[in-house]
This record gives structure tokens, C-alpha cells and sequence, in this order.
């Protein structure tokens, strides 16, 4: 079913445009059509970035967990989820151009089918490819300007919160699950932030895995950060259960510099966990960091 209807638009998905421009993917350099009038984004963190270069989407994912992106989506159509996209919705919206990314990149080649088809994924580097992806929205929306501007200021944002950091000692990042919790290294998931910080891991030898190393409380408080970066993951996907201030309110983590310091950062975890890389999502952070520091 699903492969005929794919055929059948794949038909149809052969517009003819005066222009079109060369940008850098997750998948390699892809020349799709300059200042798409119409796109679909199956991409929060594209989504984010878009939004903040003031780029309107027709068609978004849904559900897209994030609050601060509800202006982003409103009047836009739903085209489906991450992993269900909507194929009949999407063909029947008639877009220029799609943006898939992250969770929904396996459904490239059947975006493909409908239109012109981008993979604007962010993984090994946040920070670096979060960069890119934004520089190639201001080439096809016509919007290099305003992109070089959102870059610099996330730029120096960056540099303000390394030096707030500076001397603060060693970090440990913690993700929560309701009880479960587990940790993560510079080379995991989340580890721009020490990478693109400077900061210093207090576990050297964290395993890199996308859900990063289940950690008990004995751990956390051998290992003894002065600085605990904390991600709840219910939190970010909107679901009930032990909060991460509950989960590590422990007599364990207690004993910790981190905690006796109060140098216990809760980030905006849906930002991080489900937009991470999006310019947005960055500047929500390091503003969650600078708000600890800063004593906010």
C-alpha cells in the first residue's frame, strides 16, 4: 500500500524551479531549490533553527515536545511523527522542500519520493554541525545575514559561559529516567558540553553509548564531581514519574562538592534531549549554566 502510493506520488513530485542552491547535509552536499516557498520539518532541531531565522514551517511533526516552539507550529499542518510520518498528508500538503533529521532520517528516500528531501541530522558534533545546519537554512532561505548573527551571539555566549566555568572544577553529566540514572562522557551524547566548555570530566572512563552508563549513587559520589550537569528525560518527553531533583536527592549525592557547592545544574532538559543543536536549544543551555553560576 504504502509502496504504491510512494510510486504514485513520486509522479507528481517533479516541479521545475529557476534556482536552486548547494548546501551542506548530514549526507553529503545536496542541491535542492533556492528559498523554498513551502517546506514540511520532521526536525525539532531544525524546527528550532528555522524558527529562530524566522522561517515558517507548513508542515510539522507531532508531537514536537518542546513549548517554546509553539508559536513556530501554529496554523502549520500536521505531517506526523518522527517515526510515523503522515506520507498521504505530506504529498497532499504539496511542499517545496523537506527537512528530516535525527529520529525521522531513516524516511529520507520516501520523503524523497514526494519532494526535495534534506537530512539535516546533528550527532557527533552539536555544537560544530548545529553551526553548519544553520549557515545552510541562511543559504536557502536567503537569510545569511540574520544566520552569521545568531552565530556570533551564540558564539560569544559560548565564551561567557566557559569563563564562568573556568576553575570550577571537574563535571559529571547525569541523565535521569524516573530512578534509573546514568551518566555520560565527552564522547557521548551530550558531551559538547564539556568538549565546547572546557570542562574537565570527572569520570574519565564513562562508556559511550547513546544512553550513556547506568550510575548509582555509590558511583556518583566516589567519582565526586564539582559540578553535576543534570538531564531528566521524562521531563523532556512530557511523561510522568520521579523527577530528577527527587531521583538525586540522596543522602549519596549529598556527600558530593557538586551538591554541598550548589553547583547542581538542571537543564532544560526537552531543549537538550529532543532539539539539541538547534541554535535555540544552545542558548537555552548555556543560559541554564550561567543562571547556577551566576546564582539566578
Amino acid at each position: 500500500m504504502l509502496r504504491s502510493f510512494l510510486v504514485a506520488a513520486s509522479l507528481l513530485a517533479t516541479p521545475a524551479f529557476a534556482e536552486t542552491v548547494t548546501v551542506e547535509t548530514y549526507k553529503g552536499d545536496v542541491e535542492i531549490p533556492a528559498n523554498p516557498a513551502k517546506i514540511a520539518v520532521y526536525d525539532v532541531s531544525a524546527l528550532d533553527t528555522l524558527n529562530a531565522l524566522g522561517v515558517k514551517a507548513d508542515g510539522v511533526l507531532t508531537p514536537y515536545y518542546v513549548s517554546y516552539l509553539d508559536g513556530a507550529v501554529e496554523g502549520a499542518e500536521p505531517v506526523g511523527s518522527f517515526f510515523e510520518p503522515d506520507f498521504e498528508a505530506l504529498a497532499a500538503l504539496d511542499v517545496d522542500l523537506v527537512v528530516a533529521g535525527g529520529r525521522s532520517s531513516t524516511h529520507v528516500d520516501a520523503f524523497n519520493k514526494i519532494a526535495p528531501t534534506i537530512d539535516m541530522t546533528i550527532w557527533e558534533d552539536t555544537v560544530g554541525q548545529g553551526l553548519d545546519r544553520l549557515a545552510a537554512y541562511g543559504e536557502i532561505f536567503d537569510k545569511q545575514d540574520k544566520a552569521a548573527e545568531l552565530a556570533e551571539a551564540f558564539k560569544a555566549k559560548l565564551d561567557e559561559t566557559k569563563a564562568l566555568l573556568d576553575g570550577e572544577g571537574k563535571a559529571l553529566i547525569l541523565m535521569t529516567n524516573g530512578p534509573k540514572v546514568s551518566a555520560y562522557g565527552a564522547s557521548g551524547r551530550f558531551g559538547w558540553l564539556h568538549t565546547n566548555l572546557d570542562l574537565e570530566e570527572a569520570a574519565k572512563d564513562v562508556e559511550q553509548s547513546t544512553h550513556g552508563e547506568a550510575a548509582s549513587f555509590e558511583f556518583i559520589k566516589d567519582t565526586n564531581p564539582d559540578i553535576l550537569i543534570v538531564i531528566d528525560r521524562l521531563a523532556a518527553i512530557g511523561q510522568d514519574g520521579e523527577s530528577a531533583k527527587a531521583t538525586l536527592d540522596n543522602p549519596l549525592v549529598h556527600e558530593t562538592n557538586a551538591w554541598k557547592n550548589g553547583q547542581v545544574v538542571y537543564l532544560s532538559s526537552a531543549p537538550l534531549y529532543i532539539a539539541g543543536g538547534g541554535i535555540q536549544s544552545m542558548n537555552i543551555i548555556l543560559d541554564d549554566i550561567q543562571a547556577t553560576f551566576k546564582g539566578e
